[in-house]
């Protein structure tokens, strides 16, 4: 019998901020998505109508951002619906924020940024949850993000770093938040190197050892992140995720 296909609405914020790796474990699964590149002025969806699950990237706004960025409450409305629907939401780095905040949770800058490569830790929490389980315990991961939220009622913590608790979410049992990125190619963080580039002045950071530091984190944290979307993938379409292997 063949999988049913399904589509995701994809709400992207900026140029740089694609959905990098996310895309070919959806392809690999058999699904197609559709940008809703908001940033150039595509309105949002007004219902997850044609849509089977919804992913939203991150972006350089706040979510408190509402008067520069009048589309952001049209995204957590959207947000809310396909949570009431119980199609599955993938939030990352800001798409994180807008769900945590969709679910009643803070969202508050942090004492400092937290951008480049960093450890993530995984909870206790995450050696049992379908998408995380048999992920190595810490690994380096990319940040790039000023604000933090505190953890929805009723969700679960799955990762946390040295500057915040909370890394990574999982509310009901397909919406999962992720603060930090794992979907990042080495062309991705050199654009947002160069997009970002008055960000990493601001806070004394230098692009080029971040690119640096690139080619020696990257190929695991793309291992990691292309086996957890997958396993995202195939829950999408009813179909039980795969162990985790790193080669």
């Amino acid at each position: 019998m063949k999988t049913a296909r399904t589509k995701m609405w994809v709400l992207q914020h900026a140029a740089p901020e694609t959905l990098g790796t996310i895309a070919s474990a959806l392809r690999a699964a058999g699904h197609s998505y559709e940008y809703v590149r908001t940033f150039e002025g595509a309105p949002v969806p007004k219902n997850m109508e044609g849509a089977d699950g919804l992913i939203v990237m991150g972006g350089p706004m706040g979510v408190y951002d509402h008067s520069r960025y009048p589309y952001l409450k049209d995204e957590m409305r959207l947000i809310e619906t396909a949570l009431k629907e119980k199609k599955p939401v993938l939030g990352t780095c800001l798409g994180s924020q807008l769900l945590a905040a969709v679910l009643g949770a803070p969202v508050t800058k942090g004492k400092k940024k937290e951008i480049g490569w960093h450890p993530v830790t995984l909870r206790k929490a995450a050696a049992s949850d379908p998408l995380w389980k048999g992920v190595p315990p810490s690994f380096m991961g990319f940040h790039w993000h000023g604000d933090i939220f505190e953890l929805p009622k009723g969700a679960v913590s799955l990762a946390s770093s040295l500057t915040t608790e909370h890394q990574a979410f999982r509310w009901g049992e397909n919406a999962y938040g992720l603060l930090f990125h794992m979907e990042v190619t080495e062309p991705m963080i050199r654009q947002m190197t160069e997009t970002f580039a008055d960000e990493l002045r601001q806070e004394k950071l230098s692009g080029r050892e971040i690119l640096q530091e690139t080619s020696q984190h990257q190929p695991e944290l793309q291992k990691i992140g292309s086996a957890v979307y997958g396993r995202w993938a195939e829950l999408l379409s009813c179909r039980s995720p795969r162990p985790f292997m790193m080669t």
